[in-house]
């Protein structure tokens, strides 16, 4: 059976970032923008920010047992003639300014190749992505570890992700989330990045399916039957690890994110969940249906004890700061 109302109550409840999270992660965001603009090194070059990943895509969980999330978010910086032979300098720069502050110079922070990370203690983590647009109008990120540019368009991402859902009626996010639930708390296809998992489930995504099927995406449990059916099938059929390119049209790919072990490894685990979901979905018997739906996502899975008020999960992604490019987060 469906169980529509379990699946709602499960993602509020057990799955979604809840609220108190997002708004501190709101607020420590704008912090951080608020002393990199004020620094005196670097401040005149930060322009703004943008939220990033899953954070920006409304697909960000509760982590495992109260351990740390994380959030990128990218941080729009004029271009600098002088650094213009070194684009790792960018990255070296905000961490220089991190460590100039009163209160960051004592916080973990650390460079990366794509950011600068800092960390707040037994919370979250969050990635600062320097992001540039050049004089010839190509949108860059650094690649630190080889000192290079790379192309990028984070905002086509995200308007990607935003299309897909629509055309899934609201709950490709939701099925996401799921499905990280999966990875994350019950230890399933570990290693498969997100950006991975977010393209390839949302790759399944077509309004076409809801031609002889009006009602294909029409509520969580359907949606995640088919939009894992499907996957399973393209995955088995294709031993190989196929190439995931970057559907915002950046002309860049996810290959180097994984290795043919890793995939493997997911290709098989998919197998057996669409298997599992299959049969929770089509149990005739409601006892029975709930016991597989457990059986895969644990005993939080359950029915809604009371209507509740509010939503765990926001509307959309706060953007604090309003900038209107596009850019990508390696």
């Amino acid at each position: 059976m469906q169980l529509a109302d379990h699946f709602n109550e499960f993602l509020r409840t057990t799955v979604n970032l809840g609220q108190v999270k997002l708004d501190l992660l709101d607020t420590r965001v704008e912090a951080i923008y608020r002393a990199l603009k004020a620094d005196e090194e670097i401040g005149s070059l930060v322009l703004g920010k943008i939220p990033q990943g899953s954070w920006a895509h409304r697909t960000i969980i509760d982590p495992v047992g109260g351990t740390e999330f994380d959030a990128d978010v990218m941080l729009l910086m004029a271009e600098n003639p002088d650094w213009s032979q070194s684009p790792k300098t960018y990255i070296e720069e905000v961490y220089a300014a991190l460590h100039r502050h009163s209160i960051y110079k004592d916080m973990p922070h650390s460079r990366k190749c794509r950011c600068v990370r800092l960390v707040y203690s037994n919370s979250m983590h969050v990635d600062i992505v320097p992001y540039v647009v050049l004089v010839d109008g190509r949108e860059v990120i650094v690649n630190r570890d080889e000192d290079t540019w790379e192309n990028t368009n984070s905002q086509g991402f995200t308007t990607w992700m935003r299309i897909q859902d629509q055309i899934a009626q609201g709950n490709l996010r939701k099925v996401i989330r799921l499905m990280k639930f999966l990875r994350d708390h019950k230890g399933s296809f570990t290693g498969t990045r997100s950006v991975i998992l977010t393209t390839l489930l949302g790759n399944q995504v077509h309004a076409y399916k809801k031609f002889s099927d009006p009602g294909y995406y029409r509520d969580v449990p359907t949606a995640l039957l088919h939009i894992v059916a499907d996957l399973d099938t393209y995955l088995q059929a294709n031993e190989i690890k196929p190439s995931v390119a970057d559907p915002s049209g950046s002309g860049l790919t996810f290959d180097h994110r994984w290795e043919q072990n890793t995939y493997s490894y997911f290709r098989d685990r998919i197998h057996k969940h669409a298997a599992e979901i299959h049969d929770a979905y089509h149990a005739e018997d409601k006892d029975t249906s709930l016991r597989l739906w457990q059986d895969l996502f644990g005993p939080e899975f359950k029915a809604p004890v009371a209507a509740t008020s509010g939503s765990k999960f926001p509307a959309a992604a706060t953007t604090v700061t309003a900038v209107a490019r596009p850019g990508r987060a390696g």
